[in-house]
Formats: C-alpha cells, structure tokens, sequence
C-alpha cells in the first residue's frame, strides 16, 4: 500500500486535497478578474445584495466575522466595496467598480465550473458539490 492510500479513508485528508487541487483551479479562472476567489465571492455576494451586513455576509461566506472584516477591507481599499455604519452594525455596498467587473467574475466562475465537470462529469460534479455543501452545513452546525 503506498502512503497516498493509506489516507485514502481519512475525511480531514481528502478534503483538504480536494480543497488544495479545487483552489489551484479557481486561482486560475480568478486570475482573469485580478482576484483570489474568495474575494470574487465577497464581491458577488455584496453586488447580489447592497447593503448587506458584515455578519450576514460571513453566515452566507461561512466565514468567521474576523476573516470577512479583512476581506472587506482589502476589498475597500481596491474601491470594490464601500462600507457604512449605522450603529453597531456594518453595512456592505458594491461600488460602481464592483458592479462593472461583476460579468467577469460571473465568467471565471463558469469557466471553474466547466473545468471540473469537464474532469468529473456534470453529473458526478453536482453530485460532489451538494454532497461536500450538505456535510459542511452538517459538521458546522455540531
């Protein structure tokens, strides 16, 4: 048995492969738009719902609220998203720079999304995402 096999049965170790192999891919695609994917998401998240909150944003990211506030405001200072606050709560807004790279982000998705269901098959792809998502929301929530 090789070592690569030995892991084979173990979750934490092939997750994390596929999460490593998957964000290769996506650093790729997002390259086209000057953006990790993380922050691609950020952005299409805010542009889908301006004036989103910084909490909201880190449920819908599955984030922790430190991890969004950094991407925040990297994205700020890239005059991507603009911030605003009422009280407590942190609103999010999509500038007119974010609202105009939006379609290229949209593309490079598409394009990740065409890469690995070249490589799995569309049907065994979406079968891998909703079953990787459904066992996300399940372990975060224990």
């Amino acid at each position: 048995m090789n070592d690569q096999a030995t892991y084979c049965n173990c979750l934490y170790y092939s997750s994390n492969a596929l999460a490593r192999v998957v964000t290769k891919m996506a650093d790729a695609e997002f390259a086209a738009v000057d953006l990790a994917p993380s922050y691609a998401f950020v952005v299409m998240t805010v542009n889908k719902n301006p004036g989103i909150h910084a909490g909201e944003l880190a449920e819908i990211m599955m984030l922790t609220p430190s991890t969004v506030t950094r991407l925040v405001d990297k994205l700020e200072s890239r005059g991507l998203v603009k911030k605003h606050r009422e009280g407590r709560i942190m609103m999010i807004y999509p500038t007119a720079a974010s609202v105009e790279i939006s379609e290229a982000i949209k593309a490079a998705w598409y394009r990740l999304y065409l890469r690995f269901t070249h490589v799995l098959g569309e049907e065994n792809a979406r079968q891998l995402t909703g079953s990787v998502f459904q066992s996300a929301i399940k372990l975060a929530s224990k």
